[in-house]
């Protein structure tokens, strides 16, 4: 009993010494607790809004007709268009584009009511930038939709029905019941944010714990304190006292950030706080021996910066949230299973978007609970190592 008591009252001892280091360091400080609290709140109010609306296009109108007038006038109510010019031809037109003014040319050629007028089919051109496919999206899809309703409106006046039914039957023989789940609003808010939210965790994470070691080697304090850990308490207590410290600080920081971000700005969230309980703890441990390990190659603290900032695109890009998995080469697909973030994302959504239970996401925390073996006993081997590296300088 009085063994299991000293363990603990040393690992306790351990696990301070750890948190007073980060929290002196002004720099780990800053990407430990102001980083998680302020980083997802400025991506969460950068995609609240969800869709883009009011898409400014410039109208060529060839045909001046009554028709095309009204085609432009839908078009213009329509919430995620709005006509921001009137051009005289399409060069104008492409200015406007090019000075970014605009994102889209509606172009309607000179015979399009002539056309209608003689039954014929009639054609409407849609030029879009394609640099943003939000703002396609918006473009395209007004257009189509005011096309619809137009020919609805056509095909009924030239039906001869005398009854309301036989109307709506003439203009939707076949009715489409457009019914999104999960995604409810459709924006890409929901669709992007759980997976960056996942991501900020590891990151910060690399970041918190990468600065703080980077600058005990700088120091040159790091291989004589873990020395006199060593010597005092023994590697398992130092082990288990720096992760249960990173532990129950990036518990309050993944509670902050998968929890209540979302709820302040209203996104999705389909999750029980069982199953989240049961995800985090596997993806956190994870995160953590991974940090640990990578902190063996970070010697200056500038360094780990750089490398976080060129692996968060490609962290995001290998996990499947933004690309279909399926697509990604299938060399990537294994490198992408070294990274906690790959399993993390994929659970985290399949449990908070996708409305799923733990049961739903066995293979994902299966594979974290590898990765936290694995970079478990990699931790502890860096930090046996950087002990007796120190050993033999100081001999």
């Amino acid at each position: 009993m009085n063994k299991i008591r000293t363990f603990w009252e040393d690992t306790a001892k351990v696990w301070l010494h750890e948190m007073r280091d980060m929290f002196k360091d002004e720099g780990a400080l800053l990407f430990v607790i102001l980083l998680p609290l302020a980083y997802p709140l400025l991506y969460s109010w950068i995609y609240n809004n969800e869709v883009v609306r009011e898409v400014p296009v410039a109208i060529v109108d060839n045909s001046h007709s009554q028709t095309s007038r009204e085609f432009v006038r839908h078009v213009d109510a329509s919430s995620d268009v709005r006509v921001a010019a009137i051009c005289n031809n399409l060069e104008e037109a492409s200015r406007l584009v090019g000075q970014q003014e605009v994102y889209g040319i509606i172009l309607l050629p000179e015979d399009f009511d002539r056309r209608l007028g003689r039954m014929e089919q009639a054609h409407v051109s849609v030029y879009c930038n394609m640099g943003l496919m939000l703002t396609y999206k918006a473009i395209f899809q007004t257009c189509t939709a005011v096309a619809a309703d137009m020919n609805a409106h056509i095909q009924i006046a030239l039906s001869g029905n005398y009854t309301n039914r036989d109307d709506q039957i003439t203009a939707s023989p076949i009715n489409i019941a457009d019914v999104p789940i999960f995604n409810n609003t459709g924006g890409y808010g929901n669709f992007i944010l759980p997976g960056v939210l996942v991501l900020i965790i590891q990151q910060v994470m690399l970041l918190g714990i990468g600065i703080t070691y980077g600058t005990s080697y700088e120091k040159r304090r790091f291989g004589r304190l873990t020395d006199m850990y060593e010597r005092r308490f023994g590697l398992a207590r130092i082990m288990v006292g720096r992760t249960m410290g990173f532990l129950v600080l990036f518990l309050l920081i993944a509670t902050w950030v998968l929890l209540a971000v979302p709820r302040l700005f209203h996104f999705v969230q389909l999750l029980h706080a069982y199953d989240f309980a049961l995800f985090v703890l596997p993806y956190l441990l994870a995160c953590i021996f991974f940090s640990i390990t990578f902190s063996f190659f970070v010697r200056q603290r500038e360094n780990v910066m750089l490398l976080v900032v060129f692996t968060s695109v490609l962290f995001l890009f290998m996990s499947g949230v933004s690309w279909p998995k399926s697509n990604i080469p299938e060399m990537w697909q294994w490198f992408s299973c070294l990274f906690p973030s790959t399993y993390g994302i994929q659970g985290f959504i399949k449990l908070n978007t996708l409305g799923g239970v733990f049961g739903d996401i066995t293979s994902e925390v299966r594979a974290l609970w590898m990765q936290a073996a694995v970079y478990g006993v990699l931790a502890t081997l860096v930090t046996r190592w950087q002990v007796r590296r120190k050993e033999e300088n100081n001999n």
